[in-house]
C-alpha cells in the first residue's frame, strides 16, 4: 500500500544562530538596564548623603520629579521641537554639502591633492569658534545657530564621502572602464556601494555632533530651546532643572543614535560588516 511522504522538517543553521544572537540582544539590555540603574542609586547615595552639596547635584528623585513636572508643561516640548528642528535643519545642510563636495574632491585626484592642506587646516578649528561670527553676521536667530552646526557637521560627512571614494579598488575600476561602462552606472555601482558604509558612519557621527553644537549654539547665542533652558535655569541656580534637561538632551541622543544606527543596519544589509554582526 503506498503512503505520502511525510514532510521532513531540518533545522537551518541559522536558526541557532539567530537565538544565540537574541539572546546576546536580551543579555545586553539587562545589563545596560542594571548599568543605569546602579548608576541612578549610586547619583541618589551622593547626593543624600551630602558627599556632593545638594546645590550642586541635586538628588536623581528630585531630579525626575522635576522632570516629570516639566513633561506636563507645552513650553518643554516646543523647546525640544526648536532644538531639533535647528538639529535637522543644521544636519540635511551639512549631509548636502559634505556629499556633493566629498563625492567631486574625492573622484578627482587633482582636486583631492590641491585641497589636502586646506581641510587638515580648517577641520580642526572649533565650531565655537565662530559664534561670534556668526552672531554678527545674522544676530540672535536661527541662522547664526546653522552656521555653527553645519560647520562642525560639514567636517563627518566630508571626510568620510572624501575616504570612500578614494577607497574603489583599483582593479575594479579598470574592469568597468575596459567594459565601457557608462559614467552613471560607474557611479551606480562601482562608487556608490564602495562610499556608503563611509557615508553612513558619517552620517551617524554627524548626527551626534549636530545635536550637540544645537544645544550649545543656543546656550551661548540664546536662540529659544532646551539649551536657552539650561543656561537660564543655571543663572537662577535651579539646578534641578538643569540636571532634568541634561538627562532629556542626554535621551535625545541616544535615540538620535539608535535611529541612524538602525537606518545604518537597514541600508548595509548587504555589507560584510553587517553581516558579521549578525553572525557573531
Amino acid at each position: 500500500m503506498a503512503t505520502a511522504d511525510a514532510p521532513m522538517i531540518v533545522a537551518t543553521p541559522s536558526r541557532p544562530r539567530r537565538r544565540a544572537h537574541a539572546a546576546r540582544t536580551v543579555r545586553k539590555t539587562a545589563l545596560g538596564a542594571l548599568g543605569i540603574l546602579g548608576f541612578l542609586a549610586t547619583w541618589q547615595i551622593v547626593s543624600v548623603t551630602g558627599v556632593v552639596s545638594a546645590r550642586s547635584l541635586p538628588s536623581a528623585l528630585d531630579t525626575f520629579a522635576q522632570l516629570g513636572t516639566m513633561v506636563s508643561d507645552l513650553e518643554f516640548w516646543r523647546n525640544v521641537g526648536r532644538t531639533m528642528t535647528a538639529w535637522a535643519i543644521g544636519l540635511a545642510l551639512a549631509t548636502v554639502l559634505g556629499v556633493v563636495l566629498g563625492g567631486v574632491v574625492g573622484l578627482v585626484p587633482v582636486l583631492r591633492r590641491a585641497t589636502h592642506s586646506t581641510v587638515e587646516f580648517l577641520r580642526p578649528i572649533p565650531s565655537v569658534a565662530l559664534i561670534p561670527l556668526a552672531i554678527l553676521t545674522y544676530g540672535i536667530q536661527m541662522q547664526a545657530a546653522l552656521v555653527i552646526i553645519v560647520y562642525a557637521s560639514f567636517w563627518q560627512v566630508f571626510v568620510q564621502v572624501l575616504y570612500g571614494v578614494a577607497d574603489i579598488d583599483t582593479v575594479a575600476r579598470d574592469t568597468a572602464r575596459s567594459y565601457g561602462l557608462t559614467r552613471g552606472s560607474r557611479l551606480r555601482n562601482l562608487v556608490l556601494p564602495t562610499a556608503l558604509p563611509y557615508l553612513m558612519t558619517g552620517l551617524r557621527l554627524s548626527a551626534s555632533v549636530a545635536l550637540i553644537l544645537a544645544i550649545t549654539a543656543e546656550m551661548t547665542i540664546g536662540n529659544p530651546g532646551l539649551g536657552q533652558v539650561i543656561f537660564q535655569a543655571y543663572n537662577i541656580g535651579n539646578m534641578t532643572t538643569v540636571y532634568a534637561i541634561v538627562i532629556v538632551t542626554g535621551v535625545l541622543g541616544v535615540i538620535v543614535n539608535l535611529v541612524f544606527r538602525f537606518i545604518e543596519r537597514r541600508s548595509l544589509a548587504w555589507h560584510q560588516s553587517v553581516r558579521g554582526e549578525e553572525v557573531l
